[in-house]
């Protein structure tokens, strides 16, 4: 015969499994229909590139449909407040980088949204250093020269980006360390900046190296600097940020994916092991590293604390960058 205790202890466990069954069971339904992977920047640009490579597998791992969809504005802090409002059902998801995240909380008066309190981390994607380029008909070859140059003709050079994008950040920076008079032409990514710069409407801009890379190696763009701690081994030659004068100046571009906050844990886990699956796979390591980047595997907490250490850094290199946007 059962003992009172025996009652109450199995009586506890029946209740910890029906409290458990709703999360466990959404996460095994989980997913049964499209999800949509909102990139906040024009198509191919970098957040896009990489967003691409890892919708493909996660697509194949899910067995769903895996929509990337382009939502560009306002240094992507229009498509981060919106899906921080979606409903937090593993069916809407953001792909997140420095720029909305570290950089937007910085420069604008109110993005609307908490960069931490407002999403569910879910995984870290990759990172990436940008390269600084001008048109190869611009008479500089070194950064000392691009901005002895502009010092000298001031007013007559100009770049484009997303305004509160990283490239923006950094090459205003650039011109408060320098003093360079070099005009901001407002861009919605680093895509059709990069259009512009060939089409000679700006003169230097800052992207991943993957989509530059050709431009280079075909001359019609010169390579000047890149901006993470070593040099490319695509690029050798190419010296860094550091090496060219601005110590401590290691700039990556960070991609993440996050969810809105609220999102059932055991959804978040379930995707967190299904990208990082994906990007443990030979065939995405190999396309990762053909467009410039490298993978970062870990868990949401990970993601999480990165965001939180970027937007302390980028917020003190926006300050002395004077950017504000209105």
């Amino acid at each position: 015969m059962r003992s009172h205790g025996s009652f109450a202890v199995a009586a506890l466990l029946t209740l910890g499994i029906l409290l458990a069954a709703p999360g466990a069971r959404a996460a095994d339904a989980y997913p049964s229909r499209p999800i949509r992977i909102v990139v906040p920047y024009a198509a191919g640009g970098a957040t896009d590139l990489i967003t691409r490579v890892v919708a493909q597998s996660l697509a194949q791992s899910l067995a769903v449909s895996v929509v990337v969809e382009n939502r560009a504005g306002g240094g992507g802090t229009i498509a981060s407040k919106a899906v921080s409002l979606a409903e937090p059902d593993g069916y809407t998801l953001l792909a997140a980088t420095n720029g909305p995240f570290a950089i937007g909380p910085a420069v604008y008066p109110n993005v609307g949204y908490d960069p931490i309190k407002s999403f569910a981390p879910i995984a870290y994607l990759a990172g990436a250093p940008d390269l600084l380029v001008v048109r190869s008909d611009l008479p500089v070859n070194s950064l000392a020269e691009l901005f002895a140059y502009a010092k000298a003709h001031p007013g007559q050079l100009n770049y484009g980006a997303g305004a509160g994008t990283p490239a923006n950040i950094i090459i205003e920076w650039l011109k408060a360390r320098t003093g360079a008079d070099i005009v901001y032409i407002p861009h919605k990514g680093g895509a059709p900046a990069t259009t512009d710069l060939l089409g000679g409407q700006t003169q230097l801009g800052i992207e991943i190296l993957a989509p530059l890379l050709p431009h280079v190696r075909d001359g019609r763009l010169k390579a000047l600097a890149v901006t993470g701690a070593q040099r490319s081994p695509e690029l050798p030659d190419v010296p860094t940020l550091i090496e060219s004068g601005f110590p401590g100046a290691a700039f990556v571009a960070a991609f993440g994916i996050v969810a809105p906050a609220g999102t059932p844990p055991e959804i978040v886990a379930k995707l967190n092991r299904a990208i990082n699956d994906s990007l443990g796979s030979d065939q995405t390591q190999a396309t990762l590293r053909k467009i410039g980047f490298q993978s970062n595997i870990g868990t949401p907490q990970d993601l999480a604390a990165f965001i939180a250490a970027e937007m302390a850094r980028w917020a003190e290199v926006a300050k002395i960058a004077h950017v504000k946007i209105e």
